[in-house]
């Protein structure tokens, strides 16, 4: 009998990867996985329905960000920064002038998408905010937005693997640990990002890998489709910009304060409509534009979580788990290795390697203990099996984000552009690192 988890995670994958839309995708293969582990079709849908829920407040959450986000470019404070980097362009530039702007230019992206996960812990937030005013930079300079994906998705994914701060201090301490220690791992809380450097340390192999070797070459976006989707131009009053600046401070502490992305939005969507950016009467339209934006990230995360229902009714991982180890008999090596690439799959499905540690590690810690690897092993496989995927899978926000801001004017892919580069360049050298670093602590 096929495993219902490996069955409904690949049939996903070879959808997206045929350019089936991922929510039908997602509904279709959680549906196959249901029935092929003996589910009722009945009992199938019942799961599915009851996790979709569990997307729902994320899916209001983009919808609302969506518009504070149109909000902000109607202000143009976002031109203004786009004028602003486009001013330091030079039409006779030399190579190096050239290779130097490109440079300062990944580095902030990078810095951004690394702050957002603790100095200023907005998450994908910043993207549609940040990106769609520097598409017009990106394709004057020809940069290949597959680099821009990896950039990105680098940031939000390898932050919280390593540092025990903001996002990472959820991760590490209260998701990893906690789980690692209930389960029967002694380990030190303190311990855990200095293993957790290793298989970050091959992701960070993988993102200069694709800087310097796969998308170095320049990449041809049209223009036009990218004035298309810009604002249209309106005057640029300096009160506009003194709004946008209030209501970003104002949506941010909100957002820190409430832990809640949609009263941050929701106020700061208020102060530019008292400001005067938008009007009364024009509120209807920005909201609609902002729906529109992050609609389909809102559609694919209430998708995944009830296929993610499924996976768990189907009790496949148990089944996948049990089976392998019945065939790879004492052999240490072969356990690391099946125990990440069954991770991968896990988190691929349900795109959140938050959600995927307590799932896996019920499994994982009693089982690598019985093989006899060692608490910081065992850590390390755990968080590296559960991290896998996040940055590959079709569902995760650590490549809906980027596509978000990459993709406004249909230039950029969500699966072919996004997906595929960041599972080839970071689950790859993850697979391998953290195989590596479980055989030898």
């Amino acid at each position: 009998m096929f495993n219902p988890v490996v069955v409904a995670v690949l049939l996903m994958i070879g959808l997206s990867l045929f350019r089936i839309n991922v929510v039908i995708a997602l509904i279709f293969s959680a549906i196959i996985g249901g029935l092929v582990s003996g589910l009722s079709l009945l009992d199938t849908i019942d799961a599915f329905s009851s996790g979709l829920g569990g997307g729902a407040s994320i899916a209001l959450n983009y919808a609302m960000l969506g518009a504070f986000a149109v909000a902000i470019s109607k202000s143009g404070i976002t031109d203004l920064l786009a004028k602003k980097i486009i001013s330091k362009m030079k039409s006779d530039a030399t190579r190096k002038e050239i290779i130097w702007f490109k440079t300062i230019l990944l580095t902030l992206i990078l810095l951004a998408s690394v702050s957002s996960q603790n100095l200023i812990p907005v998450h994908i937030a910043f993207i549609p905010i940040l990106i769609p005013p520097l598409l017009h930079v990106f394709a004057e300079y020809k940069i290949d937005r597959r680099l821009i994906a990896c950039v990105l998705t680098f940031g939000l994914t390898a932050t919280y693997m390593l540092l025990p701060v903001g996002f990472g201090g959820i991760f590490l301490n209260n998701i990893l640990h906690k789980n690692l220690v209930e389960n029967g791992a002694t380990i030190a809380v303190e311990q855990l990002p200095l293993i957790m450097a290793i298989p970050v340390s091959g992701m960070f192999l993988g993102l200069l890998i694709a800087i310097f070797f796969t998308y170095k070459k320049p990449r041809d976006y049209s223009i036009k489709k990218i004035k298309d989707i810009e604002p249209e131009n309106q005057e640029m009053k300096a009160s506009y910009i003194f709004t946008a600046l209030i209501a970003i401070v104002a949506a941010l502490s909100l957002q820190l304060y409430t832990n809640s992305i949609i009263v941050g939005s929701l106020v700061g969507f208020i102060i530019f409509m008292m400001g005067g950016v938008i009007k009364v009467d024009e509120t209807q339209d920005v909201f609609t534009k902002g729906v529109h934006m992050m609609a389909m990230i809102g559609f694919i995360m209430i998708a995944a979580s009830g296929f993610a229902e499924v996976m768990k009714a189907t009790q496949g991982i148990e089944s996948l788990v049990t089976s392998i180890t019945s065939v790879i008999g004492d052999n240490k090596s072969l356990a690391a290795l099946f125990m990440l690439v069954v991770g991968l799959f896990v988190t691929m499905g349900i795109g959140s390697s938050f959600s995927t540690i307590p799932i896996i590690a019920v499994i994982y810690v009693p089982l690598a203990m019985q093989f006899g690897f060692s608490p910081l092993a065992v850590a390390v496989l755990v968080g590296t099996a559960a991290a896998l995927g996040d940055a590959g899978s079709p569902a995760s926000d650590s490549t809906l984000g980027p596509t978000s801001g990459l993709g406004v004017d249909g230039q950029h892919d969500h699966i072919w552009d996004s997906v595929v580069p960041t599972f080839i360049h970071y689950n790859i050298p993850l697979i391998l690192f953290g195989w590596l670093a479980a055989l030898y602590l």
